[in-house]
């Protein structure tokens, strides 16, 4: 059956099943070609999949073991909660002298809206620098200011400096738009300056609670004790 049968002459045959011989044995290279490529590049694809997850897994870890908080004691404290960067997490800049007031913003927020007699509430303080260069400035919990007045604003009831009059020093330097969060826990009693006479817990009612960084003034932040 090998032999070729047909009118035309034997080498003519041979020839034929030679040329599609070598056809197939093209073919059979291109498929094991093909199937060793698809094999390694499944390989590499696992091995970069292993090192992302890796490396994935070690900023989960960095980042879970980067955030600490301490309590508050009555006067301004840095603080690195919230949404607000904290001078120093970006890289250092040349310091461009201090920031004149005009440069900076004030801006006080309440910690919850009502807050019980119980309670101790607390604020945040977020200074901004407004310009558009860089420059320092001591924010020193002696040098701010928050207070709690009535409603009206005509009645100071407690100020963050009137038992706290000094503080350790805070040189921060703030690029442009960059700002410098602290917090403040008030007792929820009144004080005079120099902690002057008795300090009694403010009855229930509307208050309002301002901060201030040199002649910089935030806006009253309205809250209630209940």
């Amino acid at each position: 059956m090998l032999e070729p049968n047909g009118p035309l002459p034997p080498e003519i045959y041979w020839r034929r099943r030679a040329i599609a011989i070598g056809a197939i044995a093209v073919a059979l290279l291109l498929v094991l070609w093909v199937a060793v490529a698809l094999i390694r590049g499944g390989g590499d694809d696992h091995k970069s999949d292993a090192k992302a997850t890796t490396s994935a897994a070690g900023s989960t870890n960095k980042a879970a073991g980067a955030s600490s908080s301490a309590p508050d004691s009555g006067a301004p404290k840095p603080s690195t909660s919230g949404s607000a960067p904290v001078s120093g997490s970006a890289a250092p800049v040349a310091a461009g002298g201090q920031c004149p007031d005009q440069s900076l913003a004030v801006k006080v927020n309440v910690g919850q809206p009502t807050y019980k007699t119980t309670e101790q509430p607390v604020f945040g303080i977020v200074i901004t620098n407004i310009s558009s260069a860089a420059c320092e400035r001591d924010m020193g919990s002696g040098l701010q200011l928050v207070s709690v007045q009535s409603l009206d604003g005509q009645r100071r009831l407690w100020s963050s400096t009137d038992c706290y009059p000094d503080g350790t020093p805070d040189l921060r330097t703030l690029n442009p738009g960059q700002q410098a969060a602290f917090t403040v826990t008030w007792s929820g009693s009144t004080s005079q300056p120099g902690c002057a006479g008795d300090r009694v817990p403010v009855p229930s009612g509307p208050y309002t609670v301002v901060a201030q960084l040199g002649s910089v003034r935030s806006a009253p932040e309205p809250f209630n004790i209940a």
